[in-house]
Order: structure tokens, then sequence, then C-alpha cells
């Protein structure tokens, strides 16, 4: 199952026509939307499921700058400046807390890496602190085994998915957005070859942009539009804890674990040591794209081949937009893929050894979910070959974090302002030709296009 979402409340009535719709009701489509809504565009968000139900209320909760690929640090800036400001902005509880985070290395080749991590983070201008041993003993006395050194970001943060998303959807609503749930977006339709509006299993929404932030799902609809895009699955297990009063307030990440502290005073655990990469026939369709990130990943993923196998084997790659599209069919309306007991009792095993005198974790709530991976694991936020149709997916596990600044660039594409941060390196067309099957989700519009976005 999913954590305890604040489930939203969606628009009684669905809107004939507005500037731009988005599909998909996660992070990176809510903050696409309030960004649009917020610069005078009419703006409808239809998502299969519920708002946040998915990866966005399922991921770890961190907000972070540091240790990212160099591409993404401006964007991880500009979201942390947003986060700062973000219940004010939407005047709800987002649960975000200015924290910190704390990477500790136990090999020498973790050391390596964090010594990478920590000339990156000076270099964009963020507060980093290189910590010895004795520094993160006083940082951390909780932490029981020693390092070799550790990398601390004070101005690093943490926030609480379940209540953030719904919040920034509840906030978006108030500024005139339709939030549609539990409606399926199915194909586009098309005038002179632009995007002419959203084909959604209520019908059909005029418009003349819209924003593909499907995540997990987003590789799916785009081939159906004829729109290679390069994502694989990774499913993570995570499990949450009572209220633990000896636990650390700094988020803790090392290639075992990675554990924050929650609103409500308990814990949030995931064993980093071998997060399951889907064995699907996406896999082969992909695999040379794949197969350098899978090797340089190889500490902290690994093959998995089951069910999901031979359920994605069974669904259809290609549909007529009169529908129904595979993702409106049970179990996938609201994805609730199966936590790994494997990881989820090493990851006890992990935490017990690192903080014995905090006491055992004591597991309440545990989920999985999936993330949708590109082969860079940089996001794609990217204009199309479709003209008025943006991409905003492919987050690689990141996406909570960045999501208020993906948000806004999302909008920045849509709206052809100036963009926030250089897209240049979130652009499709990085990736090369990507095979994607005949473009049946395209539907002629006869009428002419929808009206100008205001």
């Amino acid at each position: 199952m999913h954590p305890q979402l604040d489930i939203v409340v969606p628009t009684p009535e669905m809107p004939g026509e507005v500037d731009t719709v988005v599909i998909g009701g996660g992070i990176a489509g809510v903050t696409a939307a309030l960004e649009l809504a917020e610069r005078g565009q009419r703006v409808a968000l239809v998502e299969k499921g519920e708002i946040a139900a998915e990866q966005s209320c399922r991921n770890w909760g961190w907000v972070r700058c540091s240790g990212r690929d160099r591409a993404e640090y401006p964007l991880g800036i500009l979201s942390l400046e947003l986060w700062n400001a973000m219940a004010g902005r939407i005047g709800r509880e987002t649960g975000y807390r200015r924290s910190g985070v704390v990477y500790t290395a136990r090999s020498r080749r973790q050391l390596r890496a964090l010594e990478t991590a920590f000339a990156d983070a000076r270099d964009f201008g963020i507060d980093a602190r290189w910590l010895s041993p004795a520094d993160f003993a006083r940082l951390m006395p909780q932490h029981a085994p020693p390092v070799l050194g550790a990398l601390h970001t004070p101005g690093d943060g943490r926030a609480e998915p379940s209540i953030a998303v719904p919040a920034m959807a509840r906030a978006a609503q108030e500024r005139g957005v339709a939030i549609l749930t539990r409606c399926a977006a199915r194909g586009l339709e098309t005038a002179a070859g632009a995007v002419a509006g959203v084909i959604t299993e209520r019908g059909v929404i005029r418009c003349r942009a819209a924003v593909l932030a499907g995540g997990a799902w987003s590789r799916l609809f785009a081939g159906n539009l004829g729109i290679g895009l390069p994502v694989l699955k990774i499913k993570g297990s995570v499990m949450r804890s009572a209220p633990m009063p000896g636990a650390p307030d700094i988020a803790l990440g090392d290639a075992g674990i990675g554990v924050r502290k929650r609103l409500d005073g308990g814990l949030t655990l995931a064993y980093r040591g071998g997060s399951p990469a889907q064995i699907t026939p996406d896999s082969f369709r992909l695999f040379r794209r794949f197969l350098p990130a899978l090797i340089a990943g190889r500490d902290e993923l690994r093959l998995s081949l089951g069910r999901t196998f031979l359920e994605e084997a069974r669904m259809a790659r290609s549909w007529d937009p009169a529908g129904p599209a595979p993702m409106e069919a049970e179990p996938w309306r609201i994805w609730n893929p199966r936590p790994d007991p494997r990881l989820l009792a090493r990851a006890r095993r992990e935490w017990a050894a690192r903080f014995p005198a905090a006491g055992a974790f004591e597991t309440v709530e545990t989920w999985a979910g999936m993330m949708d991976v590109t082969p860079d694991a940089v996001p794609v936020i990217s204009a199309t070959s479709i003209p008025g149709l943006v991409l905003s997916t492919g987050y690689s596990g990141h996406g909570f974090g960045i999501g208020p600044g993906a948000g806004r660039l999302a909008a920045d594409l849509v709206t052809g302002g100036a963009p926030c941060v250089d897209p240049a390196p979130f652009r499709l067309e990085r990736f090369g030709r990507v095979a994607a099957p005949p473009p049946r989700g395209l539907v002629a519009r006869q009428d002419g296009p929808a009206a100008a976005p205001r």
C-alpha cells in the first residue's frame, strides 16, 4: 500500500477548454500546475489515480542540493529556495524542515565519491562541510561504528511527501486549477500537428499546451504518441517507525541505509545497497542504453525478475485514445508494488548496527514505489517533436527534492519565458533517437486549435 495519504477532493466539473493540461498528479505535475496558474493561465490537471498516490508519496522525503549529478545542481539550489518559501506561499504545512543531511564513507571507494561530491558542492557555492571521523562523532554521537569521513550539508533538509504534494495541489485549486482525479489521459488531439487537446477517459479538454509528468507511466504514454523516452523502473522499499525520541534529527545516508526524521517524531528508513531494477520487456529494448549505468551502479542495484515482467508483457504498448488506456485497469490505477521484505529486514539490521542506543526500529508501516530512471539518472524536462507538448519526467529518485524547481522550468517551457535554469542538460534529444511504437495516441482535430493562452 501507499503511505497514509491526504486525499485531495477533486474539482467537481471538468472544464471544456483551458490553456494547459498537466498529465500526472505527482510533485512534478502539481508544481507545474501551480506555477502556470500563478502566471494567469487556465490549467487542468488530470490524474489517473489520486494526487501523489504513487512515487510522490512513497519517496524518502529528502530535500537536498548535494550529492547530485552536476547537471542537477542549479535546479537543486533553486528548489531549495522554493521549499524554504513554500509553506508561506501556499499557506499550508509541508513538513519541510532545514535540518541538514550527512553522508558517510566506510570504505576508500566511498570516501573518493564523497570527496567528489564535496568538490562539486563547493563549486556551486553550497554550504558543504568536510568532517573528519572525530568531527562526525561530535555531530552525530548516536552513530556507533567509525567512519573514514563524512560530508555535511546543513542547508539541506526534509519534508513530508504525503502532506506536501496534496497541500500544493490544494493551493493550485485555490488559484483556479481544475484537479481531476480518477481521470486518466488517453491521448492528444492535434491541429496542424500541434497540441489542441488532451483526450481523457471523461472526454476531451481543449488546450494549446500539455505537460506530461506521468512518472513511471510517462514512457508508456509518450510511446503511444510516437515519442521514444528511455526510462526504466526501479522499485524502492521503505518503512516508517513509531516516534523515536533518541533518533538523530539530521538525515543520514551511507552505502547501507538512508534515514530521516519525520514530522511525527518517527523515522523513514530504507536500505540503499540493493534497489531492485525490474526486468521487464523494456529492459531488453533499452539494454544497451542502460548498460553503463547498471555497471556503474552495481553496488546499489540488483536485477529482479518477477511477476512485473509478465504483467507488463501482457500490457498493450499502444492503444486507441477512444480507450480504455492500459493504466485505467487494476492494479494500475494506483500502482501498489509489494515492498521487498528482505531489503526491509536488511535496513533494520543496518539501523541497529549504526544506532544501537536509539532502541529497536518499531515498524508501523511499509510500502514500495516505482522510480522512473533515465540512462544518465538526470530528468527529462523538455519540449518534444509535438509542438505544445512538454515532458517533465525521469526524475530517477530525485524528483521530490527538485520538484518545485522542475515545475518552474516546465512552466517556463510552456509559456516561452526565460528559463529559470539552463534547460540544455534536460533535453530529450540528448539520448538521440529512441524507438517507439507507431503514434496511435494522436487524433487530428478538424475544427482548428483551442484559444490562445492568456
